[in-house]
């Protein structure tokens, strides 16, 4: 798995099509947020923008070869193995992004109310739980359950939208948790948002590794 990786993160480095998804993060962090704000809720507000950027990051990842070398991928390493090693390196990019957004963020805030180190904590899980999220989306909504590109990016949109603002959705309920805290000294920290986050993307990832295997 470890050389599965190596080579999944080449490519997407190669590719240079993580600039897109990673500096749209930038600049939706870098106008929304602003110095001097609660520290809470702009942490609710930069890990919400990781949900549709982690789905991109793993569309990308789980197209990025051609035909051909997809073949070659598979016979040597196993089409799911190589489905869940995509899958694996964005999610893993993504999750080195929102880290680095939490520190800032927190770093440039206003935590009078709560702690640097607690708000920081608080946020990186609520960034955790909104990756999470987005890589079940991507699973869903990438080859090989929906092939056809822009169908793939209507649905990846949609779904990421959705997760956001319906009730009962792990991102929805860690970013509510975040931004709805700034008046309170209590840190809320998303353990149940988590719970659910895992369950959601182990399913999701587990059934993008089976339709791998059956479909290719």
């Amino acid at each position: 798995m470890t050389a599965l990786l190596r080579y999944q993160a080449a490519l997407l480095m190669r590719s240079q099509r993580w600039l897109a998804p990673f500096l749209l993060y930038a600049v939706f962090v870098g106008i929304g947020v602003q110095a001097g704000e609660p520290v809470l809720g702009a942490l609710g507000y930069a890990v919400a923008g990781l949900v549709p950027v982690t789905a991109w990051a793993v569309h990308i990842c789980l197209n990025p070869e051609p035909p051909a070398a997809r073949t070659v991928t598979a016979a040597a390493a196993g089409r799911a193995r190589a489905h869940l090693a995509a899958v694996l390196t964005a999610t893993g990019a993504v999750l080195l992004v929102g880290a680095a957004a939490v520190l800032v963020v927190t770093g440039m805030d206003d935590h009078r109310m709560v702690a640097p180190l607690p708000a920081a904590a608080a946020g990186v899980l609520g960034a955790v739980v909104c990756v999470l999220t987005g890589t079940a989306i991507g699973a869903l909504t990438t080859r090989p359950l929906i092939r056809a590109r822009g169908w793939s990016l209507t649905a990846l949109l949609l779904a990421s939208l959705l997760s956001l603002v319906t009730t009962g959705s792990p991102a929805a309920s860690a970013v509510s948790s975040l931004v709805t805290a700034p008046g309170s000294a209590a840190v809320p920290y998303p353990w149940p948002a988590l719970a659910g986050a895992v369950a959601l993307t182990s399913a999701a990832v587990a059934l993008g590794c089976r339709a791998t295997a059956w479909r290719g």
